[in-house]
């Protein structure tokens, strides 16, 4: 199983880039209504999940056990390199723990062997070539710096309040384009030419509102409302989000394939994360993307790790990212039972399947969807400004 993102191996050229898929999750529960600008939890507020699931707790700290040698998270099933993606997993996930020390030892290596002139983070690392390509990718960028401001406010570090509002600074001059709809968040800088790349699940709004908190900058406030009115056309035309869409100036959007791959147009490992993502976000409106496509991710009750946009399977692989997902939209619609019974469902699938990528996601998307601890809202939290 694998998920294709749009990274350039050079500045002028596109490369898929492999990822195994796979998730667990632990129990959805309701959310808090701790708002970001309250200021993070010490720890995540979350009730006992059902029998049968592991904890969020349970699963950052399989993930940092598991993952994290000498503050390098290491893609052990996709031949041990290292990906600037992993280690803002490893960062969220450490700081949703508590885990100073282990947060500190990883950002500490990303810092060492990552941090590019930009500001902004390579993409891939080896054992030994070292960084084999220096193109960054937004969605590490975006997550590292959220990580950072919010390490820097809850432990009275100035070092990483300074880091994360230097690269979050980074992420809106060089990884963010305006068109008609708004300013939108691009793949990389590589994709700065029009019509622009555009996942749906890079965005995150969440991360947008505690970076716009920590910098005071207005154009996070811009890229939340731009980022969000163009996945709203993504979901216009489609029932589900693509993996991949390119975006004009004048606001219009197109679904298309990622590179690389065969050519179909797919809700996949990529577009799987954007429920995930808007699930946790801080408005109405915002948790509505999430929750659109729940009617359609119901019309079976087992899921295939790919589906067309339509909702129909496309290959007879299974992944627990399918059900996280559908959890999440579950969870943004309302339908918490539901939500929990998916998630029931991705923690059994992950069992056979444990990968870097699921492993991540397992970590991440039971924090995001049982507690604050990250910056995000809840269902009941949240408001419509």
């Amino acid at each position: 199983m694998t998920r294709r993102n749009w990274i350039p191996v050079t500045a002028v050229g596109l490369a898929a880039v492999l990822v195994a898929g796979g998730i667990a999750v632990a129990a959805v529960h309701p959310w808090s209504d701790a708002r970001p600008d309250a200021g993070p939890a010490a720890t995540p507020t979350s009730t006992t999940p059902p029998s049968g699931t592991r904890s969020a707790a349970q699963l950052r700290a399989d993930f940092l056990d598991r993952y994290v040698d000498g503050g390098r998270v290491v893609r052990h099933d996709q031949g041990g390199d290292t990906v600037s993606e992993g280690q803002a997993y490893g960062l969220l996930i450490a700081y949703a723990s508590g885990d100073r020390d282990r947060f500190g030892a990883i950002w500490s290596w990303t810092e060492r062997h990552m941090l590019t002139d930009d500001s902004l983070l390579a993409w891939r690392w080896t054992a030994d070539d070292g960084v084999v390509d220096e193109q960054s990718a937004s969605d590490a960028d975006l997550d590292t710096a959220r990580a950072l401001v919010l390490a820097g406010k809850a432990w009275g570090d100035d070092r990483y309040t300074r880091a994360g509002r230097t690269m979050a600074a980074a992420v809106l001059d060089h990884e963010t384009a305006t068109t008609d709809l708004g300013r939108i968040l691009l793949p990389g800088p590589w994709a700065d030419s029009e019509p622009y790349r555009y996942d749906a699940s890079y965005a995150s709004p969440a991360a947008y509102r505690v970076l716009a908190a920590a910098t005071g900058d207005p154009r996070w406030t811009e890229l939340e409302r731009g980022s969000s009115a163009v996945t709203a056309a993504v979901l216009a035309k489609t029932d589900l989000p693509s993996d991949w869409s390119q975006v004009h100036a004048d606001g219009s959007v197109d679904p298309m394939p990622a590179g690389g791959g065969d050519g179909r147009v797919l809700y996949g490992y990529d577009a799987m994360r954007m429920p995930l993502r808007y699930a946790e976000a801080c408005t109405a409106s915002d948790r509505h993307l999430a929750a659109s496509i729940a009617p359609t991710l119901r019309r079976s009750t087992q899921l295939a790790a790919q589906l067309d946009l339509g909702g129909t399977a496309v290959t007879g692989d299974r992944s627990a990212l399918a059900y996280a997902a559908r959890a999440a939209a579950e969870q943004a619609s309302g339908a918490t039972g539901a939500a929990t019974t998916d998630l029931e469902r991705a923690d059994r699938t992950s069992a056979t399947t444990p990968t870097y990528y699921g492993d991540a996601w397992a970590a991440l998307g039971a924090t995001m969807l049982t507690s604050d601890v990250l910056g995000g809202c809840g269902t009941a939290g949240g408001s419509d400004s």
